[in-house]
């Protein structure tokens, strides 16, 4: 019998009144539902990550983020658009690690008032530089329509097939690329 895969949902926010938390729920949901893969929410506010650069990275929530992201088989990150672009804590949590995140598969759920597209972008270039493979299925919840009073979260019901259509493709993806991460383990011992 095959193991599971280990995706982890990775919430991209942590201020004080985030709806990530909301997002990140409602992916687990649906994915605890296919029972194809081990889901668990990943939130970066649990880690207290310092300023990549502003100690000697000894924290130990740098090492607890890095042993979380290494065991993990692949991704989805759910990524609100701040400025046109998606937020620093989550480009800090990304800068902490390189190896990590190498060889594994990601999908993205962004929001935003434009869906969140231009973060998803941006984000896609950091991905190919640390050798994370981003599916092409990429659902965008806007805050206009998914969002009562831009604070409480009611998606639409159009959103649940594309969900399960990235699930698919990180899956896929990651099963694909497990082969890559053992050969790299192998050369490393």
């Amino acid at each position: 019998m095959e193991n599971k895969l280990n995706i982890g949902i990775i919430l991209g926010s942590t201020r004080d009144a985030r709806v990530s938390p909301q997002v990140g729920e409602w992916v687990k949901e649906i994915a605890d539902e296919r029972d194809d893969a081990n889901y668990e929410i990943v939130d970066i506010l649990e880690y207290q990550l310092p300023f990549l650069g502003t100690t000697d990275g000894t924290e130990p929530g740098i090492a607890a983020w890095n042993e979380k992201i290494d065991s993990l088989d692949g991704f989805v990150f759910v990524v609100q658009e701040y400025n046109h672009s998606y937020t620093g804590v989550l480009k800090n949590a990304i800068d902490h690690l390189r190896e990590a995140w190498h060889d594994k598969a990601a999908g993205i759920v962004s929001y935003g008032s434009t869906g969140g597209a231009r973060a998803a972008e941006h984000l896609r270039g950091v991905f190919a530089e640390l050798k994370i493979a981003d599916v092409r299925v990429h659902p965008t919840l806007s805050l206009f329509t998914d969002f009562e009073n831009f604070t409480t979260f009611k998606p639409a019901d159009l959103h649940l097939v594309n969900m399960n259509a990235m699930l698919d493709q990180v899956n896929a993806w990651s099963n694909a690329l497990k082969p890559l991460r053992v050969k790299e383990e192998e050369a490393v011992k």
